[in-house]
């Protein structure tokens, strides 16, 4: 007899046995939907060329230096488009150990850059109009032989000036500005896509992963175990999000890593919420009670025949969570408690220059603004449509 339930239980009561395979086939359908929405697709490219950008941010940025940061405290606070010719002057450390991954990791640079309003050759000397700020300049006199690698120290006089010309001066444009300390904003913006992307991404993952296991678990068994998973849920509610962050960089360290991961774990407790209630409509399912009738376990149950049917939901909670994970990084930077200079932030390039605001070079502070509230409107749009497209009403 049991036998014969069973067997009608298998012909009755088929349930989706979807993880990945049909995933493949609803991820095109899904996709497709959204590129017949245009605010979908002006979401996806802003956010596909933030993520080109953040992978190739070197070999774009101007200035592709680690962290983006060669100061050149003479050009700070320059106005958009500002130009000055450059005098790369060789440093103490003259080795740099080229690497594979420069193109990913930027290079350390050997020389100092000091700018110039002009320059002339006396023989064997440069000798160089030295600027200072607008109006202000000095004269300073460089041997070429300082100025020259070691294998053109044999060479004539009218040969080492030529390759000085060539090689060690530069004129050099900052399509935004500077900063405060003569750093290209440019390339501070576009190095910076790679913390603001990263932040998301990490606490994305992190939230996901304990607000799914948590969420899943208390929805399938209910009792004492749902009890306490909502007790912690509402006692992390009732904390602001940014004094949770507080609380946990105090305990993990205020680092870079840190940062994204205390972030993370102050996000899951929305996902786990909504994938609660997400689990206990779905438990109730004939699908859910032929298979615990055929004997499968519920860790089985849970992640092959109930977390891929709110798959949906977990890819909106996804977006969301990206979206305030940016806000958040950028206003724990804003407030120094974020990512920690020499690292290039969009919150932490805010706080350098939000006293701009009230003068001629406003844009300082409002270029990295633009560019958080930029990405954060594409995934918010991308969230909204996701939800829109996934609604079985529709």
């Amino acid at each position: 007899m049991g036998s014969i339930n069973c067997q009608w239980l298998m012909v009755n009561c088929q349930w989706p046995r979807f993880p990945i395979f049909q995933l493949t086939i609803i991820m095109p359908t899904i996709l497709h939907k959204l590129l017949k929405r245009p605010s979908a697709v002006i979401s996806l490219c802003i956010i596909a060329i933030t993520c080109l950008i953040a992978v190739f941010a070197y070999l774009l940025a101007p200035d592709n230096t680690p962290s983006a940061n060669r100061m050149i405290i003479e050009l700070g606070a320059k106005q958009p488009g500002f130009t000055k010719q450059l005098l790369f002057i060789p440093g103490t450390n003259n080795r740099v150990q080229k690497s594979l991954l420069g193109w990913f990791n930027g290079v350390e640079s050997p020389y100092e850059a000091s700018p110039i309003n002009g320059y002339r050759f006396e023989g064997d000397k440069l000798i160089i109009r030295h600027y200072i700020d607008d109006g202000l300049e000095d004269t300073i006199g460089y041997s070429s032989s300082l100025l020259v690698p070691a294998d053109q120290l044999h060479s004539s006089v009218a040969e080492r000036q030529a390759y000085i010309q060539k090689h060690n001066i530069v004129t050099s444009t900052f399509y935004l500005g500077t900063d405060r300390n003569g750093r290209d904003i440019l390339s501070r913006l576009l190095v910076g896509s790679r913390v603001t992307l990263a932040v998301g991404l990490v606490a994305v993952l992190l939230s996901l992963t304990i607000g799914i296991f948590l969420g899943a678990v208390a929805g399938y068994y209910g009792g004492v175990i749902d009890n306490v998973v909502m007790w912690l849920i509402n006692i992390l509610y009732a904390i602001p999000t940014l004094l949770l962050v507080f609380a946990i960089t105090l305990t993990i360290g205020k680092g870079f890593w840190e940062i994204f991961i205390a972030i993370g774990l102050s996000m899951w407790v929305g996902a786990a919420r909504l994938i609660r209630g997400q689990v206990l409509a779905l438990r109730e399912m004939e699908y859910i009670a032929a298979a615990k009738v055929l004997g499968l376990g519920d860790m089985r149950i849970i992640f092959r025949h109930i977390l891929p049917n709110i798959a949906g939901p977990i890819m909106v909670i996804a977006a969301g969570n990206f979206a305030a994970a940016i806000l958040v990084e950028a206003g724990l930077s804003f407030l120094g408690f974020g990512v920690q200079p020499p690292h290039p932030s969009w919150g932490l390039m805010i706080k350098e220059h939000y006293n701009f605001l009230l003068t001629n070079r406003p844009l300082l502070a409002l270029i990295p603004g633009f560019a958080i509230m930029l990405l954060v409107y594409a995934f918010n749009i991308l969230g909204n449509t996701l939800r829109d497209v996934l609604d079985v009403r529709e």
